[in-house]
């Protein structure tokens, strides 16, 4: 079978997603229309939802529900619950993990979501019936059915999504831990999991080349239209696979196999067995663009792709310009939307970087990104959010998270409907500090950016890390000449130095004083962000999905791991 061959009608996802998407589009605008009511209507559900829990008996739900309109909603709301992070989470979820019920919302949850905490334990996010059904449910549909408007054939091919693990473990009570994204690509309508070019069991491979190697296989075969992944580093591992396994790829297209040469589990290798047959004709068109083009790219192998979804803000962007070139004209690179194990706060329904939010399912509340620290300064609700200005959210979800610090800095943009849509900026994590300069992680991108062009030295990759012990922030280069000396990447990094002191008043003053030394520059072997990601997981067990570590960061251990791949 060809490409051209391997084609379907799309009518009936897109009438299924249509009438199921298109209800759920009309109620997000009708609640986008006023979103202070929204807002109202949805704490109340919330805290109905979890008012007979321990957590909503200690903090007088009932109470905060006799309030007779938002304004004393929100107010008794704020003296009843105060705003936190995990931590002040964590003493609750580990009675929910140990088989106690209305703890933090009613019964038990149905799965965990874990992520990375700030302690160095792993957050464990509890994921209710009712977010489930709501936001993984109801919001997926429009997000599939948005897909539809942007792109009407974007299910006349197949579907390449990558996500993480759906099942990883089990906690003491037998409630199942892992990747939403998993669960949900599992659970998903039929007829839309009947276009996976592959089956979730892929996803349960433990070697990454090899999981890698097997969706790209079974991908690269198929009329492939629509590819979803939320990291854009994700796409350049894709290709760095292609490139070096093409051959091998088109040998198992050939004869309907999975390579013998990666470690690929027999249970598997049989869950992929009905997606795979004997398919000499792709095979030959595959063998006639390597022999046309040599580096055989995206748009050579998928030239029907419709739509990309990928993270493009935040400092996802640096691994953007990688992917230049990469794809066919015509087709849509959509921003994934602010979004995180905690939190789907909204989708991205066009071509910009704007979420629109979901106020019918989630209470928001913002402070001021330069007020972040100060404990007395106020929060606003989300009616209230000023375009063009930077906020930090929290959320109040159906999950049992409750005025949750999102450690986020977001940008306020043009609404939809009256609801102010937004866009993520960076981590509160990514603002790194030695000696009271706080240089933010976008400050650092930009500065690297500018030296770049100025100098035209083009990087692979980088990334920064505080270096307390001897008050200088050490800057980390691959660039792509690998002929690159060591005294240029010092000079390099001598223009990043002063292009940041143009940026960050602060850090000019701390760095002319004396009190921060000038940053020291190391060289990166080739292909080192892939090697430092393989490394940190192999160390930690963390999955590749959720391992988003920032360019500019002052964790010692991911100091210590990018510095095995220095060659300085």
């Amino acid at each position: 079978m060809t490409l051209n061959q391997d084609k379907h009608s799309a009518f009936i996802p897109n009438f299924l997603l249509g009438t199921a998407g298109g209800i759920q589009y009309l109620k997000l605008k009708g609640a986008s229309r006023n979103p202070r009511a929204s807002q109202e209507k949805c704490l109340r559900a919330i805290l109905t939802y979890g008012r007979d829990t321990l957590y909503g008996k200690e903090h007088r739900f009932s109470y905060i529900l006799e309030a007779k309109n938002a304004d004393e909603l929100f107010r008794r709301y704020r003296q009843q619950v105060k705003a936190s992070d995990y931590e002040s989470f964590r003493p609750y979820v580990e009675k929910m993990r140990n088989g106690e019920t209305d703890v933090l919302f009613q019964g038990k949850p149905v799965l965990y979501a874990t992520t990375s905490g700030s302690t160095g334990e792993p957050k464990w996010i509890p994921i209710s019936s009712a977010y489930l059904t709501n936001i993984y449910g109801k919001m997926n549909k429009v997000w599939l059915f948005n897909f539809i408007k942007n792109r009407p054939k974007v299910y006349s091919g197949y579907i390449v999504s990558i996500v993480g693990k759906q099942i990883e473990g089990y906690t003491p009570d037998g409630t199942i831990y892992g990747s939403v994204s998993g669960f949900t690509q599992k659970n998903c309508p039929g007829f839309v999991r009947k276009l996976y070019v592959s089956p979730s069991e892929v996803f349960n491979i433990e070697d990454y080349t090899a999981r890698n190697y097997v969706i790209m296989r079974m991908g690269i075969e198929r009329n492939t239209t629509l590819v979803v992944t939320a990291n854009p580093s994700t796409m350049v591992e894709m290709q760095k696979n292609v490139n070096f396994w093409f051959d091998e790829y088109v040998r198992d297209i050939e004869n309907g196999t999975i390579s013998d040469k990666v470690d690929v589990p027999e249970d598997v290798r049989k869950a992929c067995a009905p997606y795979l047959k004997p398919n000499p004709e792709r095979a030959q068109e595959l063998r006639e663009l390597k022999a046309r083009y040599g580096e055989v790219l995206p748009k050579h192998y998928w030239p029907n792709l419709q739509l990309l979804t990928t993270w493009k803000c935040g400092n996802t962007r640096i691994y953007l310009d990688k992917l230049e070139g990469y794809f066919p004209d015509g087709m849509l690179h959509q921003e994934f939307a602010y979004f995180s194990s905690e939190c789907r706060a909204g989708l991205v329904l066009d071509d910009s970087i704007e979420t629109v939010l979901f106020p019918h399912f989630h209470y928001y509340e913002f402070k001021k990104a330069d007020e972040f620290d100060d404990p007395d300064a106020p929060f606003y609700q989300l009616d209230e959010l000023v375009e063009g200005e930077q906020y930090c959210p929290f959320v109040t979800t159906f999950s049992g998270l409750y005025r949750y610090n999102m450690n986020d800095i977001v940008e306020a943009a043009s609404p939809f409907g009256k609801t102010p849509r937004i866009h993520m900026v960076q981590k509160v994590n990514g603002i790194v500090t030695i000696t009271g300069e706080k240089l933010y992680e976008g400050q650092f991108i930009n500065a690297v950016n500018q030296a770049s062009e100025s100098t035209g030295l083009k990087l692979n990759y980088f990334t920064g890390y505080a270096n307390l012990a001897e008050s200088n922030y050490d800057f980390y280069f691959e660039f792509a000449d690998e002929t690159v000396s060591q005294n240029q990447a010092k000079e390099f990094a001598e223009l990043v130095d002063s292009n940041i002191k143009n940026l960050n008043m602060e850090y000019k003053a701390k760095r002319d004083s004396f009190r921060l030394n000038a940053p020291v520059a190391h060289r990166l072997q080739s292909n080192s962000f892939a090697q430092f990601k393989e490394y940190v997981l192999k160390q930690t067990g963390q999955d590749a999905s959720r391992f988003k570590p920032n360019v500019l960061s002052q964790k010692d251990d991911l100091h210590e791991a990018i510095r095995h791949f220095s060659i300085d």
